[in-house]
């Protein structure tokens, strides 16, 4: 899911949407109208899933889409390998995430966790 906004709502640590990627803020640098254009920002930000950097420049009165980030407890139900299996302790559904591997040995079976969910991605979130 998502939503639109200003390039000239955006602010560091929020979220946006880079070639449809969902993507955490880094920075944003705003520059003056000159003679014959608009002012403009630079947005530059890292995927949530990918880990990659992107950056774009529109004016600041563009629209842009914003994604709608969720943070979600789960249960984990069993860990076979590096998959661990979790149900999600608001609407019991089930699925599977890879765990990444500065988790591993990390999360046990039957502890609960934080998974974070945006544009039908999920990942692990542990926020320090």
């Amino acid at each position: 899911m998502k939503q639109q906004s200003e390039v000239k709502s955006l602010k560091e640590g929020k979220f946006v949407i880079i070639d449809d990627e969902p993507c955490q803020i880094v920075s944003v640098q705003h520059s003056k109208p000159g003679k014959h254009g608009a002012a403009k920002a630079r947005v530059d930000a890292i995927g949530l899933f990918d880990g990659s950097k992107r950056s774009i420049v529109q004016p600041v009165d563009a629209k842009i889409y914003v994604p709608i980030v969720e943070r979600k407890n789960a249960q984990v139900i069993s860990i076979a390998g590096n998959m661990a299996q979790l149900m999600d302790t608001a609407d019991y559904s089930t699925f599977e995430l890879a765990i990444p591997d500065e988790l591993q040995g990390k999360i046990n079976q039957g502890e609960e966790v934080q998974y974070m969910a945006a544009m039908g991605k999920l990942k692990f979130s542990f926020r320090q």
